[in-house]
């Protein structure tokens, strides 16, 4: 199957050689030129040449109106695609002009298809023969926005089948059966393609379809034929700027050729063609004198032309520009836009005082008070760092009596006293003050400033004021020995009255003194010491005590110093150990580390020297680590006890204590684990024992009270009245002293027998004297019997026994229950009254 123009009498092509026929007319100038070319080209295949110095000489510039042919300088003629002629002819121009842009020149090309046409058979013979198929895909294009007629007639398609059978065609795809549907129909019998309506490019840039050939009873000798219809595009879409309104930002005083921006116009028809070829101009500049701006006509690179422009005369201008495809041409289609440029403030403008010279007054010893506001005038952008001033004092303020500032709000100088004037000292000062602005001076390429800073005179005028006293300076020094005895006088602090210079009738008193060191001379100032000095003392700073004093006149006016005694240090304190109380673990280390302390200074203090008594170098030994600790360590294996340890510690001068160590020698790791009972040291004395009056005080009265126990005791004894008496067995009798309620073991029921039957071997009467008053008397009796007790007891002259208490005669055994009963109330009474005994 082959595809066929669709002009009138068009014939079926053969297949065509690789090599393009090509063909070369020096031709008229100018005139229209007509090339013989094949229906298919390749891209980069030479179409032909022509002669353009013949039409323009001097030919600078060289254009095709089709972008599917370029022009070489020589004339030749090349394809930029591979093209496909769906007409007979195929015409475009090529475009001559000058560099000037005065002359210029329009070649009308026309390519026209050749080739042989082969007719159509119908099958007739019954026979069927085998031929070569040409069913091969043939590009093919549509104009946008064609004006038709409509249907217009767009390719045929042919099949070498048609030779045997009676083919049917047809299409689908894309504006057949797809959106947008109905745009192409196909002539079934004839293979003619129509196109029923105009097409916009940039909606559908090519339609993708197949054609297909069937016999009647649905036979398809011919796989589907792929046909790509493309959409030649039409300038048709004007382009347009991006933003409707753009804006710049370029640096006032900015040199020439400086960038300000770019701007980019999108044109919808198709790209890289001459449809799309954009050209930029500036139409107008607002305000228009002078012009400071161009534009690159293909790029739409705005750059400035002039180094003169100036924010302070115009901070805004606006272009409008304009935008046109076909590369520029009258008639390509165009747009405009508007562009705006803001220029960039610069610090180009030096502030100025808006005076030469300033005069002011103002009181001695006044501070922090504002005496003078000064304003100035910059042009550059206000409340930017171009615009914000700093003052700055030059001259006149060496002792920094004054300080400037900038008033935020309105950009003013704040001028203020912070030390007082002295009108005695100085009765004017003069300033010189300069102003400059935060951010550095730019100086523009026009600017005849030769300065940067601005500068003004300020005179101040001191006004005298009566004053009271002075200290100067606030704080002296004045130097004493250590340990300096009370009653010594030292120099005091001395005040000035400034109207006289002198200290004349001035008068002093002590406002501060710690620990109450000294007295102050009322007239002098002087001081006298009512304490010794000490500088160990916890008063004493950095070795110096503070005496703070205040200065008066008559008028009640005054000022306030301190004088500072700094005291030279004296070797008045030997070293001592604060720990006296030691403990040796033995499982964790043998010895036990002295650190002893010097209250005096680092010239009096270590290294120290570590003496042991001669007693205690006996047991142990000392070294000494770094001058400023020792180790103490038994010469042997020392016994768990307490040992006191004499040892003398001596400073670098000499001086020294002796120091009594308590040393517990303990079976511990560490000393909190040792469980060693409190006891006296071995070597401790009763030398080393000291009583105080309290505690002889309390042995005293106890003495007394002891002889009064004694005499008491004495004179009960005296009363009574004992009678031993012993068993006649002894060695059969025991005593057995029980403090339980129930007799023991041996006491059995059979062992208490009545009184009856017991023989007195002996009566013991024990009387008790008085005793607290009581006025109580108790006798009881008691009878002993070999193998029993009988007991009687009187009480009030009563007389009670067992037989008395149960209440009956009988004179045989009694029970254990019985003896219980009797004895237990008896023993109570008898605990209740030794207790009342006890407490009178």
């Amino acid at each position: 199957m082959a595809v066929a123009s669709a002009t009138p009498g068009s014939i079926f092509w053969k297949q065509l050689p690789f090599s393009l026929l090509v063909l070369i007319l020096f031709c008229d100038a100018c005139q229209k030129i007509s090339l013989q070319v094949p229906s298919h080209l390749r891209a980069e295949a030479l179409v032909g040449k022509v002669n353009l110095k013949e039409c323009l000489q001097s030919a600078s510039l060289i254009q095709s109106s089709d972008p599917d042919f370029r022009i070489l300088e020589d004339g030749s003629i090349y394809t930029t695609r591979d093209l496909v002629l769906s007409s007979e002819k195929k015409s475009f121009s090529i475009l001559l002009s000058d560099s000037q842009g005065r002359g210029r020149k329009e070649i009308e090309i026309v390519l026209e298809a050749g080739g042989k046409k082969t007719p159509r058979r119908h099958m007739k013979d019954t026979v069927l023969r085998r031929s070569k198929r040409r069913w091969a895909p043939i590009p093919c294009s549509l104009m946008e926005n064609s004006l038709g007629p409509f249907p217009q007639h767009v390719q045929q398609v042919q099949s070498d089948a048609a030779q045997n059978y009676t083919i049917f065609y047809s299409i689908s795809g894309p504006g057949v059966d797809k959106e947008p549907f109905n745009l192409f129909f196909i002539d079934k019998d004839t293979g003619d393609i129509f196109c029923t309506r105009s097409i916009d490019r940039e909606q559908y840039q090519e339609f993708p379809i197949y054609a297909y050939a069937t016999t009647a009873d649905g036979y398809a000798p011919e796989y589907p034929l792929p046909l790509v219809f493309k959409v030649e595009d039409d300038n048709d879409n004007a382009p347009y700027f991006e933003s409707k309104v753009t804006v710049f930002t370029v640096p006032e005083n900015c040199r020439t050729g400086t960038s300000v921006g770019k701007v980019t116009a999108i044109d919808l028809d198709e790209p890289d063609t001459l449809h799309t070829r954009l050209r930029y101009k500036i139409l107008q500049q607002i305000p228009n004198n002078p012009r400071h701006f161009t534009v690159h006509p293909d790029t739409g690179v705005i750059t400035t032309t002039t180094p003169l422009l100036d924010r302070e005369k115009c901070d805004t201008y606006k272009l409008i520009m304009e935008v046109r495809d076909m590369g520029g041409q009258p008639f390509g289609l165009f747009n405009t836009g508007t562009i705006t440029i803001s220029l960039e403030d610069e610090n180009d403008n030096a502030p100025y005082f808006t005076e030469t010279s300033y005069t002011v007054e103002v009181e001695e010893n006044r501070i922090d008070v504002e005496i003078l506001r000064m304003a100035v005038h910059d042009h550059d952008l206000p409340n930017t760092p171009h615009s914000r001033a700093v003052y700055q004092i030059l001259q006149g303020n060496e002792n920094g009596t004054f300080k400037i500032s900038t008033d935020p709000n309105t950009n003013e100088a704040v001028l203020c006293v912070v030390k007082p004037l002295n009108y005695e000292v100085n009765r004017q000062v003069v300033l010189k003050i300069g102003v400059l602005n935060e951010a550095q001076f730019a100086k523009a390429v026009n600017s005849k400033t030769t300065t940067t800073m601005c500068t003004t005179i300020v005179t101040v005028k001191v006004i005298n004021i009566h004053e009271g006293p002075e200290c100067q300076p606030p704080v002296k020094v004045i130097q004493s020995e250590d340990c300096l005895p009370a009653g010594t006088e030292l120099l005091g602090y001395k005040a000035v009255d400034p109207e006289r210079g002198t200290g004349e009738n001035l008068r002093y008193k002590k406002i501060g003194d710690e620990d109450n060191w000294f007295e102050i001379n009322e007239y002098t100032g002087d001081l006298k010491t009512v304490k010794v000095l000490d500088r160990e003392s916890t008063f004493v700073k950095n070795n110096q005590y503070n005496v703070s004093v205040i200065a008066f006149d008559a008028d009640g006016r005054s000022c306030t110093g301190t004088l500072v005694v700094l005291l030279e240090d004296k070797n008045d304190h030997p070293p001592q150990i604060k720990e006296k109380e030691l403990t040796i673990c033995r499982h964790d280390k043998d010895f036990a580390v002295l650190e002893p302390i010097d209250q005096d200074g680092p010239d009096n203090g270590p290294p120290f020297q570590f003496i042991l008594d001669n007693s205690a170098s006996k047991l142990w030994t000392v070294e000494t680590r770094d001058g400023k600790t020792a180790i103490l360590r038994g010469q042997q294996d020392l016994d768990y006890n307490y040992y006191t340890v004499p040892i003398q510690i001596k400073d670098r001068h000499g001086a020294s204590a002796t120091e009594m160590l308590s040393v517990r020698v303990c079976d511990c790791t560490i000393p909190s684990e040792c469980r060693m009972p409190a006891k006296l040291p071995r070597e401790a004395t009763l030398a080393n024992v000291f009583l105080g009056k309290w505690a002889i005080l309390a042995m005293m009265l106890g003495s007394v009270l002891l002889l009064c126990i004694l005499f008491t005791c004495f004179c009960v004894t005296v009363k009574k009245t004992v009678k031993k008496c012993f068993p006649e067995d002894v060695a059969q009798q025991n005593l057995i002293v029980s403090n339980t309620e129930g007799p023991g073991e041996e006491v059995m029921d059979a062992n208490i027998r009545l009184a009856t039957q017991t023989s007195n071997i002996c009566d013991t009467n024990m009387s008790v004297g008085t005793l607290g008053g009581q006025g109580v008397k108790t006798q009881q009796s008691f009878e002993m019997v070999k193998g029993g007790y009988t007991l009687d007891a009187n009480k009030g002259g009563g007389h009670q026994t067992l037989e008395s208490v149960k209440g009956v005669t009988d004179t045989g055994r009694y029970t254990y229950s019985d003896w219980h009963n009797f004895t237990q109330p008896r023993l109570g009474e008898e605990s209740i009254r030794g207790h009342t005994l006890v407490k009178n």
